[in-house]
């Protein structure tokens, strides 16, 4: 699985005409699924986003430590999802992406279903894009800020040697 994060004061999507999602100050994620990735997957990165240090200080910072000192868990914040099969395009060989990396429509949409159900429960408050819809993502990135997460399986065997 793999999450852009990025730091917004704001965010929302559209579909068509209508606002699906909006959030306020907090994070903006882009969340795509790979192959054989699984609800584990899942919920070490919602940990992960929960509890990264990326958001001010209550004094809203005040040099490069001050801008990211608190995560969500600490400063609350809101979180936007949007589901993003193009994180996994393969633009090894020629001008069009492979997206054969990318998970199946029906188990990326459990994975995200899944990632979404485990930030909640560690209390965030989350927002979702439509998925499977052509959405328009606008947002305001804070400082700017944007991190990259990747979790994949371990191969049983590679750790073994």
């Amino acid at each position: 699985m793999r999450v852009v994060v990025q730091r917004v004061s704001r965010a929302e999507v559209r579909v068509g005409a209508e606002t699906v999602a909006r959030i306020g100050r907090g994070l903006c994620l882009l969340v795509g699924v790979g192959q054989g990735d699984d609800a584990s997957l899942a919920s070490k990165l919602a940990a992960k986003v929960w509890n990264l240090r990326i958001l001010p200080d209550n004094q809203g910072g005040g040099g490069p430590t001050g801008m990211m000192e608190r995560s969500l868990a600490q400063a609350g914040g809101e979180v936007l999802v949007v589901s993003q099969f193009t994180l996994y395009g393969d633009t090894s060989r020629g001008r069009r992406p492979s997206w054969t990396q990318a998970a199946p429509a029906e188990e990326a949409k459990s994975m995200v279903d899944s990632f979404c159900h485990e930030l909640r429960a560690l209390g965030a408050s989350v927002q979702v894009g439509r998925f499977g819809a052509h959405m328009e993502v606008e947002l305001v990135n804070d400082g700017p800020v944007t991190i990259l997460l990747e979790e994949t399986k371990q191969d049983p065997e590679s750790m073994s040697a």
